[in-house]
């Protein structure tokens, strides 16, 4: 396992929910010498230094000012969501002598891989602190809790011949025999506070098995939430290794909620990246036309995990655009613009790749299979930005145990630190200079 795999899978382990994901990623650029900052406190914000906010406990946007005037920022968003099992409010459901969880499902996700493995718990949760406080509290029960039992080949016998999945029925956990079993009394007793000072909380279920390097010559990975941690993870590395740019600001964005959208506070779809360059403008003097014409002077890479080639089923990838794992960048094009990659764009964003020394391929679905979509068009709605979608290559995508290649983190850091010490101009209304 080399350093960056490893350092990969110690982030998702600790990174059990997105808000799990975004506190560790808090915890790293504080240790990096970062500033926080509060959306309703003022900023006071200054030439070469570095500095991040949060919103909702789920997302985050962490910058570099330059060291000089600022004309560009240089953007990398991701993802801090995965597909899984939001757990519902009074969630206890007795069937006999047995507890089970109801839950609901978050995302589009491959149902049946979740079964028969050892889940948790994890979220958040809200908890009273005297008469007028509330506290929010991460949560990770971590432990081998609840399984989703499969029906036995006996009592199914035409399991093995396509099964549709009732989301109310089927994906219910068993976790007791305990009739009296209350899951916020566990998690109470895990914070140690008392149940009824839980207020909130956000609670879903993840897979315990822990990342694995395996193939014959170790050239795959697997473990769970690598769509979108494996992306969001190379982005923070690449930034934290930067050095400092003259005239663009580095821009690490980690968004909320896309796979079911974006549309809220803290996704790609509300104004929070619109609103914290707004604010480093303002904190530095600038009006808005400078804000303006650092926005169009500025690049986005959109990085989501994409589709490899699967070694059972290629006729499902496009016949002259096949990706593979451990081959490098995939950078994705849609003629319906479900992704933000256009020529230009492409043009741009290879020779930064070349000047990194990383291979790239490309990504297009299909002419006949309609595509999912990413954040890179959903944020430039509000913040019209140059850019291209992105992401590594991987198998098994929303599964809760997915597959990957085993060298191509290691591409998206050294990429993403050449991508933040790049500078772009638009010398002229469509001449590009790469610095």
């Amino acid at each position: 396992m080399n350093k960056t795999v490893k350092g990969l899978f110690d982030f998702i382990e600790k990174s059990p929910s997105q808000f799990h994901a975004i506190e560790n990623q808090r915890q790293a650029f504080l240790t990096a010498g970062f500033e926080e900052l509060q959306e309703s406190k003022q900023w006071e914000i200054l030439p070469g230094k570095s500095y991040f906010v949060t919103r909702n406990g789920s997302s985050i946007i962490a910058f570099r000012m330059p060291t000089n005037d600022y004309t560009s920022f240089m953007i990398m968003a991701s993802h801090s969501d995965s597909p899984t099992f939001r757990i519902k409010e009074m969630p206890e459901m007795k069937e006999g002598h047995y507890v089970k969880l109801n839950t609901e499902k978050y995302g589009g996700m491959l149902m049946a891989p979740w079964f028969d493995r050892p889940l948790s718990i994890a979220g958040r949760a809200i908890v009273k602190n005297g008469d007028s406080k509330l506290k929010v509290c991460l949560v990770d029960l971590d432990r081998d809790l609840c399984m989703l039992p499969s029906l036995a080949i006996h009592m199914n016998r035409e399991a093995n011949d396509g099964y549709k999945y009732n989301a109310q029925k089927d994906m219910l956990p068993l976790i007791s025999m305990d009739e009296k079993f209350n899951l916020k009394e566990l998690v109470a007793k895990s914070l140690l506070v008392k149940a009824e000072d839980i207020v909130g909380s956000d609670l879903f279920l993840y897979n315990r098995e822990p990342g694995k390097v395996w193939g014959a010559d170790e050239e795959f990975i697997s473990c769970r939430r690598l769509d979108d941690l494996q992306c969001s993870y190379s982005s923070m590395v690449g930034l934290l290794a930067a050095k400092n740019s003259k005239t663009a600001i580095q821009v690490h964005a980690t968004f909320d909620n896309e796979e079911v959208g974006s549309g809220t506070k803290q996704g790609a779809d509300s104004t929070f990246l619109f609103d914290v360059l707004t604010r480093i403008n303002e904190a530095v003097g600038g009006n808005n036309s400078r804000l303006l014409a650092a926005i169009a002077n500025s690049f986005m890479v959109s990085a989501d995990n994409a589709h490899a080639l699967h070694p059972n089923y290629s006729e499902k990838s496009d016949p002259t655009n096949k990706v593979y794992m451990n081959e490098g960048i995939v950078i994705k094009f849609n003629a319906n613009q479900k992704y933000m990659t256009d020529g230009l764009a492409f043009g741009i964003f290879s020779e930064i790749c070349k000047k990194a020394k990383v291979p790239y391929q490309t990504f297009v679905n299909r002419s006949d299979v309609a595509g999912g979509s990413t954040l890179g068009n959903i944020s430039n709605a509000h913040v019209s930005i140059n850019g291209v979608d992105i992401g590594l290559a991987q198998l098994a995508m929303h599964s809760p145990y997915e597959t990957a290649g085993a060298k191509d983190t290691d591409y998206l850091v050294k990429l993403a630190k050449i991508f933040y010490e790049t500078i772009i101009e638009n010398t002229a209304s469509l001449d590009y200079t790469l610095k």
